[in-house]
């Protein structure tokens, strides 16, 4: 079992900058790949950006938004810049063992224009 807490989110103005931070149980973080989903509100859950032997964006974020992790502290972050208010949402991190997918509990992340 992996439990991931996220933490980071809040409101900010349009431009401005956020960074998220998912905290994973485990002694094989390494080994997991993560990444960071985000659902708006009357919207599905959307693919943001992942983070294995390579990183991966979605088009809506690529240049603006950073994903890395820390082995050591068991921790993934997804650095997020020039923010619109587009990217308004509930993010949600995610973690992919060899046999299980785990998600976090979501963290609002809110942009006023």
């Amino acid at each position: 079992q992996v439990q991931l807490v996220e933490s980071g989110g809040g409101l900010v103005q349009a431009g401005g900058s956020l960074r998220l931070s998912c905290a994973a149980s485990g002694r094989t973080f390494s080994s997991y790949a993560m990444g960071w989903f985000r659902q708006a509100p009357g919207k599905e859950r959307e693919f943001v950006a992942a983070i294995g032997d390579s990183t991966w964006y979605a088009d809506s974020v690529k240049g603006r938004f950073t994903i890395s992790r820390d082995n050591a502290k068991n921790t993934v972050y997804l650095q997020m810049n020039s923010l619109k208010p587009e990217d308004t949402a509930v993010y949600y991190c995610n973690a992919n063992t060899i046999r299980n997918s785990y998600w976090g509990q979501g963290i609002q992340v809110t942009v006023s224009s």
